[in-house]
């Protein structure tokens, strides 16, 4: 372990940008599910159709692929972006084609009757989904958007094929010099482990708060 306590600096710079990456592409992916979910749940054509090519082309496609393609190709096209940015770039874009039918698939379980007795309320379209869909569908997309958030933790490491010094690229770099691989391997694990368990505890605390919430209502 004394490799790892002599390049502790050098793993703890990787880690922050891999919260980096993980903290930004999971705020990106969860806007565009929201926004691609809404808009292929939508009646109007000019909506759902674009949102249905983007959740195609980013689904069934490789993210490697994608990252690839945008930090290589994109600049012949006059297009350059930094690391940092390409990464978190194509982990949203990919997570949130994903995320989008999170999205659907909740708001799909809301039941019918639901909006119509809302209806009968007298309340309007957007009233009875502000007030009656999102807040019962929420509580079924928070633990599904915890888990694609880790999944973006996850997905975090591929940037390290793009130059970006997170922690897998550090931990690469150590072995290479060192080739001491159990030691730093042990501990990169141990420390997407880590973010795993802060990601899932805080997708607890939402769930908890969403619940509150609704029994308050109830009560």
């Amino acid at each position: 372990m004394q490799v790892v306590w002599d390049y502790r600096m050098l793993l703890l710079q990787g880690v922050w940008i891999t919260i980096q990456v993980t903290v930004t592409a999971t705020m990106l992916a969860i806007v565009l599910s929201l926004l691609a979910g809404l808009a292929r749940q939508s009646n109007v054509w000019l909506l759902r159709t674009p949102a249905t090519v983007y959740v195609e082309l980013f689904r069934g496609t490789s993210l490697l692929a994608q990252l690839f393609w945008m930090f290589f190709v994109l600049p012949a096209f006059g297009v350059s972006m930094t690391p940092l940015l390409c990464g978190v770039l194509a982990i949203g874009l990919c997570n949130g084609a994903y995320g989008s039918e999170i999205v659907r698939g909740a708001l799909r379980s809301v039941a019918r009757e639901q909006r119509e007795a809302a209806i009968a309320l007298n309340f309007n379209r957007f009233q009875a989904f502000r007030i009656v869909v999102l807040p019962q569908a929420a509580r079924i997309m928070t633990p599904l958007f915890g888990n694609l958030a880790i999944e973006v933790m996850k997905a975090s490491s591929l940037v390290s094929l793009i130059t970006l010094p997170d922690l897998t690229f550090q931990a690469r770099n150590i072995n290479l010099v060192h080739v001491v691989t159990a030691p730093v391997l042990i501990v990169v694990l141990l420390i997407y482990f880590a973010i795993a368990l802060v990601i899932s505890g805080g997708t607890r605390g939402v769930e908890h708060a969403l619940a509150k919430g609704r029994d308050r209502l109830a009560a």
